[in-house]
C-alpha cells in the first residue's frame, strides 16, 4: 500500500510540471503563442523590410513613372486646394445639410447602381436598390433622408467597372487618373459609361439642370464625394504608400466583382 502511494505521488509531481507548460504554451481555446518566441533581426532596416514585403502585393503597373507623377499631382492638389475647400465647407453648412447633401446624391447614384445590379443578374440586389430608391424618393423628399438605410436596407455600390468584371474583362494596367485616384483601364472605360449612363437617365434632372445654368450643381457633387471620402494621403505614414494603395485598390475591386 505504502509503495502503490508512493508510487501515485511521483507520478503526480512529474505530472505537474507538464501541466504548467501546457498551460503557458497554449492559450485558452488551445492554439499555441508562436509569437511570443518570435525575434527579429535587429540589424534588418524596416524600410528594407517593407520593400521585401511589397515585393509580394506586385500589381500589373507598367506605367508606373507616369502614375506616380499623377499621384504625387493629387497629394499636392488635395492639401493645396480639395481640403481647404471640404473643410470650409464643413465650417459654413450644419451637419444635417451635409447629411441632406450626401443622401441627395447616393439616392441618384442608387440609380446607376440598379442599372449595373440588372447587368449583372443580381436578382436580390435589384430588388433591395429599388426599394431603396422608391422608399428615398418619396418617405425621403427626394432622397435628402435616407430612411431605406434605418428600414434595413444597405446601400449597395454597383459600377460599369464591376459589370465588366463580372463578365470576365480583365482589369487591365493599374492607372492613376487626375482628381479621382486609383484606377485601372477597364474601370476607367466603366467610370465614362456610369458618367453618360446617369446623363442618359437624368433621374430627378439634376444633369439637365447642371448643364443649363446650374454649374454650381456639380461642383456641390464634388466637394461631397470627398467629403464622404475619408482617405487622406500621408495616412499610411511609409514611404511606400503608393505600393499600399494601389494593392489594396486592386484587391478591394477583386473583392467587390466576386460578391
Amino acid at each position: 500500500m505504502l509503495r502503490q502511494r508512493f508510487t501515485l505521488l511521483t507520478l503526480l509531481i512529474l505530472a505537474m510540471p507538464i501541466s504548467q507548460a501546457q498551460t503557458l504554451a497554449t492559450d485558452e481555446d488551445g492554439f499555441t503563442r508562436p509569437l511570443e518566441r518570435l525575434t527579429f533581426n535587429p540589424g534588418l532596416d524596416q524600410r528594407e523590410f517593407e520593400r521585401s514585403t511589397l515585393l509580394a502585393l506586385d500589381v500589373y503597373d507598367p506605367l508606373e513613372p507616369w502614375n506616380r507623377r499623377v499621384y504625387h499631382f493629387n497629394q499636392r492638389f488635395d492639401e493645396w486646394v480639395f481640403l481647404p475647400v471640404v473643410n470650409t465647407y464643413q465650417a459654413v453648412t450644419p451637419r444635417f445639410v451635409r447629411s441632406g447633401v450626401s443622401n441627395f446624391f447616393n439616392n441618384i447614384g442608387d440609380v446607376g447602381n440598379l442599372f449595373n445590379s440588372l447587368l449583372q443578374l443580381k436578382g436580390q440586389r435589384s430588388m433591395e436598390i429599388t426599394a431603396r430608391v422608391l422608399f428615398n424618393s418619396t418617405f425621403g423628399v427626394f432622397g435628402l433622408w435616407d430612411v431605406a438605410s434605418r428600414m434595413g436596407l444597405p446601400r449597395h455600390r454597383e459600377d460599369f467597372g464591376q459589370t465588366l468584371g463580372a463578365y470576365g474583362v480583365p482589369s487591365g494596367p493599374y492607372l492613376v487618373l487626375p482628381f479621382l485616384g486609383p484606377s485601372n483601364l477597364r474601370d476607367t472605360a466603366g467610370l465614362a459609361a456610369d458618367f453618360w449612363v446617369e446623363g442618359e437617365i437624368d433621374y430627378l434632372g439634376v444633369s439637365e439642370a447642371a448643364s443649363y445654368g446650374h454649374p454650381e450643381i456639380y461642383g456641390l457633387r464634388v466637394v461631397d464625394l470627398r467629403y464622404q471620402t475619408s482617405f487622406r494621403y500621408g495616412q499610411v505614414n511609409s514611404p511606400f504608400e503608393y505600393e499600399k494603395v494601389r494593392y489594396v485598390y486592386s484587391k478591394a475591386r477583386e473583392l467587390q466583382i466576386s460578391e
